[in-house]
């Protein structure tokens, strides 16, 4: 009688694992591609790899795409908002992969442990979205771009809700994350300019799926994603090894620019060059009080959010642009004026660690200058 049970329970396992297979015939995974020696592309890049095992067709599925030779990019591109419109493309994994090969960039594959169902939904949607009046979108450096679309698909087109476990060891900001690669790859001319420009809204403390719209962390946080009984990656693999080789780190950081900058004024200073010094001085405040024209233009007339609030404006302030013209003039209010930008240099060197926004470290002998500059015209 044992015999019988045994027997009856195998048989009806046998059938339950038949009914539950997965006829679907399609293998989806992500696809984590590193990063390359373009600034735009130091970030890295994710795309969904669609396999069908009974046509053989292998399509790729990218977020990412954008038309570089577009002769208004750049105008776009600085205006921002509407007009940055990226879009869906769809091309053979042959052609995506030979492509980051040319590039010498990795690509990693994770295949995710969706049920049959599942993934047609997911399939039906991609093909829907790749449609001519469905495939552009507004792009968003944070929150709407190449990684974050392909997060809140899954999400969407999951039966059951994703649990998804810490990412990061300890919380970071988006500010922190942006500068991690641009850390390791010595790109010190390119963090600087990307923190003078993008103001405070880029310090807010990321959230953990917040986390996921650097490829990178998107890849970490499919591994750690936990759905019923099962992780959603099911197995992973390394497609091809970057050979690009590890970028020199240049000496030449603003820091030191600056650094050499402050030395240049104190050596003019000290040889009494007073020609020399009123050349310089105008050209340190006119160039200051321009950029300080542009960070007001970046936070008030363009639909980039994240140019707006900008602390920058504090040591950049574009009313340096009318009082170069002045250093020398001996009235009250331009006096009063220059020991305003002192007062305003020297109390922002001494909250630089505690400002709501992060400011770029190579600044800081600028503002000491600025400070300098300022208070000796103001005695004068």
């Amino acid at each position: 009688m044992r015999k019988v049970a045994a027997i009856f329970i195998f048989l009806f396992n046998g059938l339950m694992a038949f009914a539950q297979t997965d006829s679907s015939h399609l293998r989806i995974s992500l696809i984590t591609c590193g990063p390359g020696e373009d600034l735009y592309s130091i970030w890295g890049h994710s795309a969904i790899r669609v396999t069908d095992t009974t046509t053989h067709a292998d399509r790729v599925y990218n977020y990412g795409t954008f038309d570089f030779y577009d002769p208004d990019f750049y105008i776009r591109f600085v205006r921002g908002g509407k007009r940055m419109q990226y879009y869906l493309s769809v091309e053979s994994f042959e052609s995506f992969l030979s492509s980051y090969i040319e590039e010498r960039r990795s690509v990693q594959e994770q295949v995710l442990n969706l049920s049959g169902e599942e993934k047609l939904v997911l399939y039906k949607a991609l093909i829907n979205n790749a449609k001519e009046e469905n495939r552009f979108y507004r792009y968003d450096f944070l929150f709407d771009n190449c990684a974050t679309r392909i997060r809140d698909i899954i999400q969407k087109y999951s039966d059951s809700s994703l649990v998804t476990h810490q990412v990061l060891n300890k919380p970071k900001t988006f500010r922190e994350l942006i500068h991690v690669d641009l850390n390791r790859t010595g790109m010190y001319w390119s963090k600087f300019g990307i923190d003078i420009l993008l103001g405070s809204r880029l310090d807010k403390t990321a959230q953990n799926e917040q986390t996921m719209f650097l490829p990178v962390y998107l890849a970490k946080g499919f591994d750690s994603i936990y759905l019923q009984s099962k992780y959603l990656v099911k197995s992973k693999a390394e497609l091809y090894q970057s050979s690009l080789a590890e970028s020199n780190k240049s000496f030449f950081t603003p820091f030191v620019a600056f650094s050499i900058l402050l030395l240049l004024f104190i050596v003019f200073a000290a040889l009494k060059k007073k020609g020399i010094l009123l050349s310089l001085d105008f050209l340190l405040f006119v160039t200051t009080g321009l950029l300080g024209v542009l960070l007001i233009l970046m936070w008030t007339a363009t639909d980039h959010a994240l140019c707006k609030d900008n602390y920058n404006i504090l040591w950049a302030l574009p009313f340096h642009v009318i009082t170069a013209f002045f250093i020398r003039s001996k009235k009250k209010w331009i006096k009063k004026y220059w020991l305003v930008v002192a007062v305003i240099n020297i109390l922002l060197l001494i909250t630089w660690f505690f400002l709501p926004q992060q400011l770029n470290n190579g600044l800081i002998p600028l503002v000491i200058l600025l400070a300098w500059r300022s208070f000796t015209f103001y005695r004068k």
